[in-house]
């Protein structure tokens, strides 16, 4: 598992703990677990909520760490915002609706969050630093059936399928990548998408 502190956005929600895990066996009960978490009532439907509290992201449009930490301080600047600037319910979400090019939500969240047959998740925790890392990844493995993969970088390199990136966003006419290939073509594209997210608020 992964630590990120982001120093200037309040203490409670300064800290992005994230895994990448693959053969990812239980996505359509753990879709399953937040929906019903949503709606549950009373002191129980709140210990199941904290227990789900994640962004669940389909890992193969993940181009990089990078990419993934603009998303994220994205959300918490939303967040951190009075009032609130979420477009969606939560800063978990909201990860969600940065890495999605358009302003969709259902998109958003079709596109990059958890379906039936993800295999391959990154799960982000956004929170105070005063949660130990490990208690974090525990919280992980408990609503995660699957295998968490380090290093992150490499591991993602493996799993982000840049055709299906570059359907997203619209990329396959792009000038900038005329003339590239392999790895070139990959890393303008990882610049491409995390400009996207960073920029996104912008041009809201």
């Amino acid at each position: 598992m992964q630590s990120t502190t982001f120093p200037h956005v309040p203490r409670y929600q300064s800290s992005a703990r994230y895994a990448l895990f693959k053969n990812v066996e239980n996505a359509p009960s753990l879709r399953q677990r937040i929906i019903k978490a949503a709606t549950m009532q009373g002191r129980k439907g709140e210990i199941e909520r904290e227990a789900v509290n994640f962004a669940f992201i389909d890992a193969r449009l993940i181009t990089s760490p990078k990419h993934l930490l603009t998303a994220v301080h994205q959300a918490i600047l939303a967040d951190s915002t009075n009032p609130s600037g979420l477009r969606t319910k939560s800063v978990h979400s909201e990860v969600l609706f940065y890495l999605n090019p358009t302003n969709n939500i259902t998109e958003a969240f079709r596109n990059y969050g958890l379906s039936d047959t993800s295999t391959s998740l990154v799960v982000a925790r956004i929170g105070s630093p005063n949660t130990p890392d490990n208690a974090i990844q525990e919280m992980m493995k408990d609503v995660v059936i699957g295998d968490i993969v380090e290093p992150f970088e490499d591991e993602l390199r493996r799993i982000t399928d840049w055709s299906l990136v570059k359907r997203y966003f619209k990329l396959d006419t792009e000038p900038a990548l005329k003339g590239l290939d392999g790895a070139g073509e990959r890393e303008a594209v990882d610049k491409i998408v995390t400009s996207s997210v960073a920029m996104k608020s912008v041009m809201q």
